[in-house]
């Protein structure tokens, strides 16, 4: 295998070349998200890149929900051995500091959207729980993640207007996560799983809400089966840089979720915790804007674009624009939602983030007994 400028690091672990990595699973992935808004409803940012090393593909994506539109511009490339090279097309991420700040570049292009802009760290980076599932005797999610909040600097330019970007008003969160997740790359034939019933009860619940206060973030995730049974889960307040005091356990979070009528999509929720010395803090979200992921971001393959997905032997670049419309217009591409929100506490704290929001199949705690259930009108 190749040496790369990796190699001269101390960072091996395995007795490879550092482009090789500890598994031949090809669904093995590692990828940087990032997502930026102005603590308003004006517009919401989301970037993210990935490297697939066993599929020998990069890629990468911007979409910015603006105005009445989604616009995304998006670059796929062969990965090569230099795993430091972390450009594709338009758009790359450069570590300034690790853990601390990293900068985003979309170049101008023909879809309008351009960008430098620094993410610097106000908190630690928070490791997350690690995500494990298997089907049947296979592997199909095993994955790490740090996460953590942070203010922005720099500029954006959309369709020819260009806003100066400042910290303070200009925040939001950022993760790198890596592992193996099937769904990445051409699909595989289906084999022995087509055995499973195709009426057997499938579904999941997400919800991901990195929330950033003046003073502190508070982390939460909650992930369900169909049935409402708890997989993974995480409810921390993260101090910011500087301050000394610990990190604090919430307990159990729970969420209740209005969805708009006719949809899967929120309106408003509202969080609290519960078990033996829970926290009783509870906060109520207020969706701004949201940028849709099924549009275009290669989150999910539509058959032509997806995240690991091999586009030829030349460097792919293309945007996505679409037309965002009311809720009920926008059942197509409402999946995986990354959702700004205002998040006001009962002690009138007001804090911005966002709520990553997903539920996919059945879900019967809230009555969606079939694949094409929505809320009800």
């Amino acid at each position: 295998m190749p040496l790369s400028t990796a190699d001269d690091y101390l960072i091996h672990q395995i007795p490879e070349p550092i482009d090789t990595v500890g598994t031949s699973d090809r669904h093995f992935y590692d990828r940087y998200y990032f997502n930026m808004h102005a603590s308003d409803d004006s517009l919401f940012m989301v970037f993210g890149m990935g490297q697939y090393p066993n599929l020998g593909v990069t890629d990468a994506f911007v979409s910015v929900s603006h105005g009445e539109v989604q616009t995304t511009v998006r670059a796929s490339r062969e990965l090569g051995a230099d795993r430091m090279d972390t450009a594709v097309g338009p758009l790359r991420v450069e570590v300034i500091e690790g853990l601390r700040s990293l900068r985003l570049v979309c170049e101008p292009n023909e879809w309008g959207i351009a960008l430098d802009v620094t993410f610097t760290a106000s908190t630690e980076a928070l490791p997350e729980p690690k995500s494990w599932s298997r089907v049947g005797s296979r592997v199909t999610q095993e994955t790490y993640r740090l996460a953590h909040v942070g203010n922005y600097s720099g500029w954006i330019e959309i369709d020819g207007e260009r806003r100066e970007v400042s910290p303070g008003r200009w925040a939001g969160a950022r993760d790198h996560s890596w592992g193996i997740r099937h769904g990445i790359g051409e699909p595989e034939p289906k084999g022995i799983g087509a055995k499973r019933a195709p009426d057997a009860p499938m579904g999941f619940f997400h919800n991901w809400l990195p929330i950033q206060f003046d003073d502190h973030m508070v982390k939460i995730t909650i992930d369900n089966d169909h049935a409402g049974r708890r997989i993974l889960e995480e409810a921390v307040l993260l101090y910011n840089l500087g301050d000394e005091r610990p990190p604090e356990q919430l307990g159990r979070p729970e969420i209740d979720i209005e969805y708009h009528a006719g949809t899967r999509e929120v309106a408003r929720a509202e969080l609290w915790f519960s078990g033996d010395g829970a926290s009783d803090l509870r906060i109520k979200t207020t969706p701004l804007r949201t940028v849709y992921l099924k549009a275009g971001s290669g989150y999910i393959y539509d058959g032509y674009w997806g995240h690991g997905v091999w586009q030829g032997e030349q460097e792919k670049v293309e945007g996505v624009v679409i037309e965002v419309g009311e809720p009920t217009d926008r059942l197509e591409i409402a999946w995986l939602n990354e959702t700004l929100c205002r998040h006001e506490t009962d002690d009138g704290r007001i804090g911005y983030g966002m709520h990553e929001n997903l539920s996919a199949g059945l879900y019967l705690p809230y009555g969606f007994d079939s694949l094409e259930a929505v809320a009800p009108t």
